[in-house]
């Protein structure tokens, strides 16, 4: 889609009357976080991105900075085993995340000489990319001109041009449309907006108790104008983690990691005491490459590159 017919529908939003408040606000109540920073490079911006994915910035800060000061090239990354990656994302949770970076690590230095894409089709192409991390990089790294929909930003829309509480479970092809609506034309403002509205959800437009006092543009927000109605759509989904799966892979991956030797597994047997929801948890790992098995029964962080990366 074309600037030019986008400009109606960012009209009928208001949007220009938009950026410029929360572009200024942004710029005075940004956190000072390292991935912001220039010397952070687009390589810094993607680890960010791929720890930041269902992750609290508190919990990533430490990992963050252990993770740059281990490997602050692709290349150092690449040059290690994945089983590396898996140790040092620690306790982050969703694991796989740390082997899809690996996978990225490792396509950049053999795609790119070790240099992260700037084309945002480049990006996308790289294992574990997707279409919210390939517009991220784009836009924080090299200041393009991409919509970046996440979970804080999908939030601030909705509230602000919909009137809704929050927005849809999964998001939408009309939530993709109105983003680019009402992104401003120019590259460096369209980047700007993206982390100000990212950085507005996450501080102000929060889930739970939105500070609409300190929000640049409360008056106007068609939810606050509209009274802030409660949500009215299907329950919003929860994620448990007690007794789950996850909990059980979590623990085990806990026994690896703190070792470099392969571990047997009856010592993998003793972080769990029901035994079908163990071997289901250690077979999951097996399968998404988290976890190598050698014989004689002992199990490992993965030394090789899964095929499927």
């Amino acid at each position: 889609m074309t600037a030019t017919s986008e400009c109606p529908a960012t009209e009928q939003y208001g949007a220009p009357e938009l950026h410029s408040p929360v572009i200024e606000w942004f710029s005075v109540h940004a956190r000072d976080l390292p991935w912001r920073r220039p010397e952070a490079g687009a390589w810094g911006v993607m680890v960010s991105e791929f720890m930041l994915q269902q992750t609290p910035v508190n919990r990533v800060l430490p990992v963050y900075e252990q993770w740059m000061a281990r490997w602050p090239r692709p290349a150092d990354l690449a040059a290690e085993p994945p089983g590396e990656a898996v140790r040092a994302w620690g306790r982050l949770g969703y694991p796989r995340r740390a082997l899809r970076l690996h996978g990225a690590a490792a396509a950049i230095t053999e795609r790119h000489g070790g240099d992260v894409p700037r084309e945002h089709a480049q990006l996308l192409a790289l294992p574990g990319v997707g279409e919210y991390t390939a517009a991220a990089v784009a836009s924080f790294a090299y200041r393009q001109r991409h919509a970046v929909l996440d979970t804080n930003v999908r939030r601030v829309f909705a509230r602000l041009f919909r009137g809704q509480e929050y927005p849809p479970n999964a998001t939408t092809a009309a939530e993709r449309k109105l983003a680019r609506a009402v992104l401003p034309e120019e590259p460096e403002q369209a980047a700007s907006w993206a982390a100000a509205t990212m950085e507005l959800g996450a501080l102000i437009c929060t889930a739970r108790t939105p500070a609409c006092g300190g929000c640049p543009v409360a008056d106007r927000c068609a939810w606050k104008r509209a009274g802030s109605p409660p949500h009215a759509g299907p329950p919003r989904r929860t994620q448990s983690y007690a007794g789950t799966d996850r909990q059980v892979r979590g623990r085990l991956l806990e026994v690896l990691r703190d070792t470099n030797e392969p571990v047997p597994r009856e010592r993998l047997d003793q972080v769990w005491d029901e035994p079908v929801q163990r071997a289901r948890a250690l077979d999951g790992l097996v399968a998404d490459g988290l976890v190598e098995p050698l014989a004689g029964g002992v199990y490992r962080l993965p030394q090789s590159r899964p095929l499927n990366a």
